[in-house]
């Protein structure tokens, strides 16, 4: 096959453990035909298809750094490909919003886009666990700073994070004490312009914030628990959480279990859910990582079982 990924710059990649390089060297392995662009060089032309703009095809080197070798330059038609795979990192911003519609406008023309964009618009990362409240700790999304306060008030110690965050950045901790709860509100909803997420803190986050991968509806049996270092509160790898990959609890696979076939059907190839304790507090679809972490620590062949999923759906 042809595959396309819309990601961020080859060069910026840290492959000892970048999901995308995963997917890449398992494609690769099994002799499929590696292309790459970013999502600004998508353009489409009035009587024409969306095409990459001088997208790159590439083989792998082995080399740690200098990990890619570009075979060939073209304008590419990404319905001239078998699969194109979206794998652009947050910020959901309104140039991610502009890509999907340029990859939905690729799809009417024969493109088959994984995830689909249009579930990548439906599902935004922290908002999209409000279709399952069974699932969730209490939460509150709102701008008003005075239910931010009310709901502090209730639950005594709280989450705070913007919508469009990744890698734990802007997330804040409140305690029972309240201290910096007002310049916190200010900080993030910007004197009631932008959108708040506000959790009840969940003290499971100690034994890590766990990531779990359903790949095509079905459940990696390993995840990777995220567990905050030193004075932090945040487990994002990012952050600098500490990555242990353990055998999931049956909670976990409950909720994986509940939620895959769901977000397959809605055209959702591969998603990591995010759980501390008993809780899932997001269901990320941009580019859910983890890959060569649970690989590397378990023998569990993750990006194998992506590219088997990828190929069946194609």
């Amino acid at each position: 096959m042809k595959i396309l990924f819309v990601a961020d710059p080859l060069e910026s990649f840290k492959t000892y453990k970048d999901t995308t390089f995963a997917m890449m060297r398992e494609a690769a392995r099994r002799g499929h035909e590696l292309w790459a662009c970013e999502p600004a060089d998508l353009v489409w032309r009035a009587g024409g298809r969306v095409v990459a703009r001088a997208a790159r095809a590439i083989t792998l080197t082995g080399d740690a750094h200098a990990w890619f070798s570009v075979v060939a330059t073209a304008e590419l038609a990404l319905a001239d490909t078998q699969a194109v795979i979206m794998r652009k990192d947050p910020p959901f911003d309104s140039e991610y919003f502009y890509a999907t519609h340029l990859l939905g406008q690729a799809e009417r023309e024969g493109a088959r886009v994984f995830n689909k964009p249009a579930a990548l618009r439906d599902h935004p990362e922290k908002l999209a666990i409000l279709e399952f409240p069974q699932f969730i700790a209490p939460t509150l999304v709102t701008r008003s700073e005075a239910a931010i306060r009310a709901f502090h008030a209730e639950q005594g110690d709280v989450i705070l994070k913007p919508l469009d965050g990744m890698g734990g950045m802007g997330i804040f901790r409140v305690p029972a004490d309240g201290l910096n709860l007002g310049a916190i509100i200010e900080t993030l909803n910007k004197g009631g312009a932008e959108t708040v997420m506000v959790q009840r803190y969940l003290p499971a986050i100690k034994e890590g914030d766990k990531r779990v991968l359903v790949i095509g509806g079905q459940v990696v049996p390993f995840c990777l628990a995220r567990i905050p270092q030193g004075g932090e509160v945040r487990g994002n790898l990012a952050a600098g959480g500490k990555g242990v990959a353990q055998p999931i609890s049956a909670r976990d696979r409950e909720i994986a279990e509940t939620l895959g076939p769901i977000l397959a059907a809605r055209g959702l190839l591969l998603v990591g859910l995010d759980v501390i304790g008993d809780c899932l507090t997001e269901i990320n679809v941009t580019s859910p990582t983890c890959f060569q972490e649970i690989t590397d620590q378990t023998g569990f062949d993750v990006p194998k079982m992506f590219v088997d999923a990828l190929e069946r759906s194609l």
